[in-house]
């Protein structure tokens, strides 16, 4: 079955739209906020509530007759699509033999990539389909089809009244020791990124999009280019907002579609191809409840080139471990508000890493506009930001000490020492680039995080599809 992935954004969304826009949406009256060049104004947002949209849209999935809902207790669920599969062939099968399972499950092969096959079956349920293929000797694993829902002064005119994000985390410090490198690039697996923003304007590398097998990552749905902007939008720019790296480049990975959602299969794929692709950091805003063998393969397959993986925890405010955030090649990153408190959605556990900004996110939109979006998804790429930052200051750095440095130059927050609300606590750009700088932290340590046993990496669980909030 299919995973489909949903996207770690949430609760609100301010978004900033063209006064057409707004009109046409009956919004009120706005100020404008000018350039100093007294460019195009951009408007200040009108605050706009999806969350009766988005518990729609989980209760559809809940309803849906081909969607497998898996409950784990009375809060958390699970969701597949319903009689498929996904298997990793120890060789992938000829045609002719790949002929002979299909009709042996009554069904087809849906797709395929490296030793990876979704298989769908017209009669047989997901669980008949797991246990014929666990039969087989050439096969790895089979597991569902699991759905995946989806963190110096610039002269940017949203900078100083809207992102305190920045300073809290002492991003303003920071760039007087680096402003990021060019050659430095961050891969945003998630919905794409605008092409068009003027805030993205010479900052995009070359990037890929999984669901049509293309190099046009187009934006359809807003989440990723939001998380970008976040990452690393054009700054000192005149225009918009300043991302947390100004010079740090953007992979942008369409493995997520218009509505939100994103398969296992094609996450993984989109994680792969951008490890394959030069990426020194990636970013997955996105995430489920229970591993996933096809996305963990991808993410040991990207941490083993030595690339540094982050991933949003999720916005259901629970401990139970998200993946890919909990993984332990993956740094997993909550969200606090502006006063340094742990968001109301933002999950937690012993699994957490470290804290980042997340509540009331400035950033770039599709559209060529700007929005105000809350969660872990906004927290996230906080953190890659300041990953990529640490790679311009020392790029020989290996990813588990770029890690090491993160975790040990945040800010302690709650409870002394690490803890479950905050982890090591929120992230400290400054403190971070002077230890990169003086080769603070080059003696890699074993990560906090237990180690799956060989056990867990062969069963095959169910992804719980995670509560987001889009729809825009």
């Amino acid at each position: 079955m299919k995973i489909r992935i949903r996207l770690f954004s949430a609760i609100t969304a301010c978004i900033m739209l063209m006064s057409i826009v707004l009109s046409a949406c009956g919004g009120t009256s706005q100020q404008n906020i000018h350039t100093a060049e007294d460019k195009k104004p951009i408007h200040l947002p009108n605050k706009i509530d999806f969350i009766s949209q988005v518990d729609q849209t989980v209760k559809s999935l809940n309803n849906s007759p081909h969607i497998l809902t898996i409950h784990h207790n009375s809060q958390d669920k699970s969701h597949a699509i319903k009689n498929e599969v996904t298997v990793k062939f120890k060789s992938h099968p000829d045609h002719q033999e790949l002929a002979r399972i299909s009709q042996l499950i009554d069904g087809k092969i849906k797709k395929h990539w490296d030793s990876y096959s979704i298989f769908k079956s017209k009669s047989k349920t997901t669980d008949q389909l797991i246990q014929y293929f666990k039969t087989r000797d050439d096969v790895l694993f089979a597991e569902p089809n699991f759905i995946l829902l989806p963190n110096r002064e610039p002269n940017d005119p949203l900078y100083t009244q809207y992102q305190w994000n920045l300073p809290i985390i002492k991003a303003d410090r920071a760039w007087d020791i680096s402003p990021g490198r060019a050659n430095i690039t961050v891969a945003v697996v998630d919905t794409g990124v605008d092409l068009k923003h003027e805030d993205f304007k010479g900052k995009l590398v070359k990037g890929y999009n999984v669901l049509l097998d293309n190099n046009n990552p187009m934006d359809d749905n807003g989440h990723g280019t939001h998380v970008s902007g976040i990452i690393s939008a054009g700054t000192n720019n005149t225009i918009g907002i300043a991302g947390v790296s100004w010079n740090n480049r953007i992979m942008p990975v369409k493995a997520i579609g218009a509505e939100g959602t994103g398969t296992a299969f094609d996450i993984a794929k989109g994680i792969k191809w951008a490890a394959d692709h030069g990426a020194r950091v990636i970013n997955m805003s996105v995430g489920n409840y229970h591993p996933s063998q096809v996305l963990h393969d991808a993410v040991r397959y990207a941490y083993d080139k030595g690339i540094v993986l982050i991933a949003a925890s999720g916005n259901d405010n629970t401990d139970q471990p998200s993946y890919p955030a909990a993984y332990p090649e993956v740094l997993s990153i909550a969200a606090v508000d502006n006063h340094k408190r742990r968001a109301e959605f933002s999950n937690y556990g012993k699994h957490i890493d470290v804290a980042a900004p997340g509540v009331d996110i400035p950033s770039t939109y599709i559209y060529s506009e700007y929005a105000v979006l809350s969660g872990t998804s906004m927290a996230c790429p906080h953190v890659s930001g300041l990953a990529g930052l640490i790679l311009s200051v020392n790029p020989n750095l290996s990813n588990r000490e770029v890690a090491k440095i993160i975790r040990q130059s945040a800010k302690d927050l709650g409870s002394r020492g690490k803890d479950q609300q905050y982890g090591y606590g929120l992230i400290d750009v400054d403190k971070a680039l002077i230890m990169a700088k003086e080769g603070i932290g080059t003696v890699a340590t074993p990560s906090d995080k237990k180690q799956l046993s060989e056990q867990e990496r062969i069963t095959f669980f169910p992804f719980r599809a995670i509560r987001e909030w889009f729809g825009f």
